[in-house]
Order: C-alpha cells, then sequence, then structure tokens
C-alpha cells in the first residue's frame, strides 16, 4: 500500500526541506519581527511554506495515479498560491487583487471536478452547487491563513483533518495521508518555542489543497464529514469574522481576537493550545466516523458539542 510509505516520505521531506529553508531564511535575515498583534516575542524567520508546499505538490503528484487530473490540478494550484503568498508575505498585496486570483485557481480547480461530483448531494443544480462550494472553498483558504497564529496549531490541524480524511477513505488515502505527513514534517520544527514560522506560501497553499481534499470527500458522499473534521477551524474563524464584522474593524488586518490567541493571552502556552486543539480534533475524527459508519445525525450533533467545548475552554482559559 502506497498511502504509509507517501506520508512518512512527506514528513521526512518536509522536515530536511525546512531546515534548509530555515537555515536560507536565517542567511537573508527574512524574520517576523513580533508587534502588538504577535502571539511571539522574539524575530523568528517566517517562509516555511517554500519547503512545505513544494513537498506536498510533488507528494501530490507521485500519488496521481489514484486521481490524476484532479489531484494533479490541486498540486499546480498549490505552487501558484505560493508564488502569490510570498510575494505577499515579502511586499504586501492588497486584498482585492489577493482574493481575485484565489478565487481564480479555486475557479480553475472546480473546472476539473466530473459533471456528476454534486458537493451537496444533488440538493442544489450543478451551478448553485459549484458556486457554493467555491465561496467556501475561498474562506477556507483564507481563515487558514488566519489561524495560523500560534505555534504548531496549523501542523496539528493539517495533521488532524489528513488523517481524518484518511479515516474515512474512499480513495483519497494517499493524497490525505502525504499532506498530513508534511504537517507532521513541519511541527518538528514549529513545536513551541517555534524556531520557523510558515507564513502566508505555506497556510494558503495548505488550505486550498485541504479545502480541495474535503470537497473531494464530500463529492464522494461524504459531506458531514468533511464539515465536521475542520469544525475547530470553521467556528473559530467565523465567529471571530462577525465579531470583527460587528465592531466595525478592517477584518484584512491583523488581529488577536481568535479564540485561540485570546487562550494565550490568558497565559496558556502555545504548547497548552495547540494540544488542546489536538484533543478536540481527535474527538472530531471520531465524530466524523461515526457519522460516516453509524448515525450521521448523532456524529453531527457531538461533533456540535466538541466544538462548542473547546471553544468554551479556550474562553476560560482567556480569563487570567
Amino acid at each position: 500500500m502506497i498511502a504509509v510509505p507517501a506520508a512518512l516520505a512527506s514528513l521526512a521531506a518536509t522536515a530536511a526541506a525546512t531546515r534548509g529553508v530555515l537555515a536560507w531564511l536565517r542567511h537573508k535575515q527574512i524574520l517576523d519581527h513580533p508587534n502588538d498583534r504577535s502571539s511571539h516575542s522574539l524575530p523568528t524567520p517566517r517562509g516555511g511554506g517554500l519547503a512545505v508546499t513544494p513537498v506536498m505538490a510533488a507528494g501530490l503528484v507521485l500519488v496521481a495515479f489514484a486521481s490524476p487530473g484532479y489531484v494533479a490540478v490541486l498540486a499546480a494550484g498549490a505552487l501558484l498560491l505560493m508564488a502569490l503568498s510570498w510575494v505577499d508575505d515579502r511586499q504586501g498585496l492588497p486584498p482585492g487583487p489577493r482574493l481575485a486570483l484565489q478565487a481564480g485557481v479555486i475557479a480553475a480547480t472546480l473546472l476539473g471536478l466530473e459533471s456528476q461530483t454534486l458537493v451537496f448531494g444533488g440538493a442544489l443544480p450543478l451551478w448553485a452547487d459549484r458556486l457554493l462550494t467555491g465561496f467556501g472553498w475561498l474562506w477556507f483558504v483564507n481563515l487558514t491563513n488566519f489561524m495560523d497564529g500560534i505555534d504548531g496549531i496549523t501542523g496539528v490541524e493539517t495533521a488532524s483533518i489528513g488523517l481524518g480524511i484518511a479515516l474515512v477513505g474512499d480513495g483519497l488515502e494517499p493524497q490525505a495521508l502525504v499532506v498530513a505527513g508534511c504537517g507532521l514534517g513541519f511541527l518538528v520544527w514549529n513545536w513551541h518555542p517555534a524556531r520557523i514560522f510558515l507564513g502566508d506560501s505555506g497556510s494558503i497553499p495548505l488550505g486550498f489543497v485541504l479545502g480541495g481534499l474535503l470537497i473531494h470527500l464530500a463529492g464522494r458522499g461524504h459531506l458531514a464529514a468533511a464539515l465536521i473534521l475542520p469544525g475547530y477551524y470553521l467556528a473559530d474563524a467565523t465567529i471571530t469574522l462577525l465579531w470583527r464584522l460587528k465592531d466595525g474593524e478592517k477584518i484584512w488586518q491583523a488581529h488577536r481576537r481568535h479564540f485561540y490567541q485570546r487562550a494565550v493571552q490568558g497565559g496558556k502556552s502555545h504548547a497548552q493550545v495547540s494540544t488542546a486543539i489536538l484533543g478536540g480534533n481527535i474527538l472530531l475524527i471520531a465524530c466524523a466516523a461515526l457519522a460516516e459508519w453509524a448515525q450521521p445525525w448523532l456524529g453531527a450533533a457531538l461533533a456540535v458539542a466538541v466544538v462548542g467545548g473547546l471553544l468554551a475552554l479556550l474562553t476560560r482559559w482567556a480569563r487570567p
């Protein structure tokens, strides 16, 4: 079986590539300097996506025979978004053009889906299914970027979603485990205290690929699992966005209002918060399995309870 060797190879290659990129970033003094919105206190190299994204794309291509067209397009889109996001990391791009380019990559990728692949199970006509899927995917790409704010969190989420997709299966095991391996490989260098940050060049492509795999999972009849597995990220990012809109904030600017960020401000370490999120994700994987193999509504209800409990815990931690 290719899935497990591919995952182990991705883990090792990502860890090795990140070490090389870390040395280059230090040499070039490409550092993320802390400011009043940061959750770190020391200048730290930023650009781990230059290692993670190419390894992930290569791994997806190597296992592409399991789902050739769609996975190859995902790999190409990830590399394109890495290049765009690296420019954004270094020079800054206005929100409008950045979102437009992301939407263009997503739209082009959705064209690779077969017409019989309906994410919402035929409840919507094809055009509406694709439109809603595209907006959801664009939000997932950006929320993955928004949530990349403390040490370890993106590696934990990437590995959790990848392993969850692999558990549900339906032919996506090799691709999902490749992505999970990349997340674990990056954790070698990003666990608290982080020696390198992912940057947009990593979080944006990871959100794109994870979103693409979740969409493919839903299109194969596993919509409940596709919504349950990223449940914490979806809830934290969406609730925080609505709070910020209500308060009249510029939502494209950096901030520290996410549940996980407020828990760190309340005195918990990055490792404690990321570990709590890992525990919640393990429970969400169990909920997704329950929804797929036994009782869909029970699995979904328990997932809501898990996410609500995790948000409540982080809120309690936010009060020192």
